[in-house]
């Protein structure tokens, strides 16, 4: 499995910011595609998760404010995120994981700053 993020940079607080993360190569289901961070100095949290079945879940630091999105004929997960903070600033990684496997995909992770 292979994971392609995309979509980080600066924006300043209040403002918005889509992710792409683009999957190739998963050969099983069901699975999670999932939008974790790492801020500075932090552990890597979960932000928001999707299945392949279309269930959805969020932490609820973003719940209300970022949206996660999935193309199922390209495989594409998006994380739409409105009402930034600049505590939302942080590498932002996306992942796969088969149901009940406790092996992890990771994409290289894309980096985007709140300017206050």
């Amino acid at each position: 499995v292979q994971l392609q993020a995309s979509g980080g940079g600066l924006v300043q607080a209040g403002g918005s910011l889509r992710l792409s993360c683009a999957a190739s190569g998963i050969t099983f289901s069901p699975y999670y595609m999932r939008w974790y961070r790492q801020a500075p100095g932090e552990q890597r949290e979960r932000v928001a998760s999707i299945t392949s079945g279309g269930a959805i879940n969020y932490a609820d630091s973003v719940r209300g404010r970022f949206t996660i999105s999935r193309d199922g004929t390209e495989n594409t997960v998006y994380l739409q995120m409105n009402s930034l903070k600049s505590e939302d600033t942080a590498v932002y990684y996306c992942n796969v994981r088969r149901f009940f496997s406790t092996t992890y995909y990771w994409g290289q992770g894309t980096k985007f700053t709140v300017s206050s």
